[in-house]
């Protein structure tokens, strides 16, 4: 069974096998969690988001560590809440889910992601903590994954996910 667990911090100093960046399409840097993680790794990370053509919603990309203190960043690029009538949960859900699927690619056994959509694409918090801990919950068994980190940015973040870590699953897990 993999271990869940929720921490307030920096998602750059993380010490895990990968960690997802809140990317957006172009996969080419941007503010919060995507730039943060774009200055840490070095010009290098560009370089190498520039080959791989950009990315779509719901979906990610996993790009060499360089000087971030990973072997991995898996680039996922998650919804601009628009209300909720426009698939914004499934997109999101995706997200979650392609990351573990590049971690069973990748061999990765601990992994850190942040709040995806959160920041400036205002997805509601609460809606996006149960979305991503129901989704690694139900996926996280076949992808290898050992330890799963939320890194919450701050610690109204981190009480929300701390909250629905403690809730018994809503589907049964595998």
């Amino acid at each position: 069974m993999a271990e869940l667990i929720a921490v307030q911090g920096d998602i750059t100093t993380q010490r895990v096998d990968a960690i997802v960046n809140a990317a957006n399409t172009s996969l080419l840097g941007g503010g919060g969690v995507d730039g943060a993680i774009h200055r840490a790794a070095g010009p290098e990370l560009l370089a190498e988001c520039r080959k791989l053509g950009g990315c779509s919603t719901g979906d990610a990309k996993a790009t060499p560590g360089f000087h971030l203190p990973v072997k991995w960043v898996f680039h996922a690029v998650g919804p601009v809440w628009q209300g909720g009538g426009r698939d914004e949960d499934d997109l999101l859900a995706n997200c979650y889910k392609r990351c573990l699927e590049l971690a069973k690619t990748h061999q990765v056994k601990t992994i850190a992601f942040p709040a995806i959509s959160t920041g400036v694409y205002h997805f509601p918090p609460k809606r996006a903590a149960h979305i991503a801990i129901d989704t690694v919950r139900e996926f996280v068994e076949k992808s290898g994954v050992e330890v799963v980190r939320f890194v919450c940015f701050n610690a109204e973040t981190l009480a929300i996910y701390e909250q629905f870590l403690a809730e018994p699953p809503l589907k049964p897990v595998a």
